[in-house]
């Protein structure tokens, strides 16, 4: 094989450093020196918050259980920091404490430490706002919905109502998202049907995804409820070791990511998609999201 020369490389690294970063697998996070962290600042505090386009994770914390349960790398704090406003924790009742599970797999996490990191955040990034769906595991519904109710209700903080607020009432606050086992905040409107998480076949999962944004757009499905969308998928419950929740992110982020650029160009106002949960999302990846805005 005939070896690079010195020209050779230095156009590798210049492509490698061109890249764009739409997968991370790190935990450490290195935020730009001209990153925004507080970017619903420059939002208009009338606008819904079901018309903003939000950058979610989904299974927030599962960042235990190896390849077939893990999906995320950044810490809950780090993924703050980068941008993230939508999280999606499983939750399972032991006692009082809510502890936060990914399956059968325990993240040595519990809701309430959760909130009280996401409440920090919001402590010092006072424009912004953080929507939370808590979704119980297994039949603990009505048991789950009454401890984040005792946690949330008389919160000033938090917001547990149905009604869909503007900006400007959850500035700094903390907005529940509530759908089908879980009955606390607003309402959720999810745009994957039944199984549609178990992917066997990448490219027939990116087209279910464009069919999932493009539903979101409809006004219709954003008139009583925040619209969900994930791109995340594995194929564990088929077997297929091979597409599990990483590898897939691999695949489907740098996918997602030229999806996006091309749909922000063809419209002007750009449509809204909606919450867009991510596995393993990079910054770029994250503010291309937040560019719909």
């Amino acid at each position: 094989m005939k070896k690079m020369g010195v020209p050779g490389k230095i156009l590798c690294v210049l492509m490698l450093l061109n890249q764009q970063q739409v997968f991370n697998d790190q935990e450490t996070l290195h935020l730009p020196a001209n990153y925004t962290v507080g970017w619903m600042e420059t939002l208009d505090d009338e606008k819904l918050i079901s018309d903003i386009t939000l950058p979610g994770t989904h299974d927030s914390l599962a960042l235990y259980g190896g390849f077939i349960a893990k999906c995320q790398a950044w810490s809950l704090e780090n993924q703050l920091n980068a941008g993230i406003c939508f999280f999606d924790f499983r939750v399972f009742p032991l006692g009082k404490k809510l502890l936060i599970m990914h399956g059968p797999v325990y993240q040595y996490a519990n809701l309430k430490d959760a909130l009280e990191t996401i409440k920090t955040f919001l402590s010092k990034y006072k424009s912004e706002t953080v929507l939370v769906r808590v979704k119980p595991v297994l039949f603990f519904k009505s048991k789950v919905t009454l401890l984040v109710g005792q946690m949330a209700k008389n919160d000033p903080d938090s917001w547990t109502d149905e009604t869909i607020p503007n900006i400007g009432q959850v500035r700094g606050k903390i907005v529940f998202v509530q759908k089908n086992a879980f009955r606390l905040g607003i309402r959720l409107y999810e745009t994957d049907k039944h199984n549609d998480y178990i992917v066997t076949n990448v490219e027939k999962k990116k087209e279910k995804n464009i069919k999932h944004l493009t539903e979101t757009t409809y006004e219709q499905y954003r008139a009583d409820c925040v619209v969900l969308n994930y791109s995340s998928g594995t194929g564990m419950p088929r077997l297929r070791l091979d597409i599990n929740p990483k590898s897939l992110a691999k695949q489907i982020n740098p996918w997602l990511y030229k999806h996006l650029d091309n749909e922000s160009k063809k419209t002007n106002p750009k449509p809204c998609f909606g919450v867009i949960a991510m596995d393993f999302p990079g910054l770029d990846l994250i503010k291309k999201v937040i560019e719909f805005n």
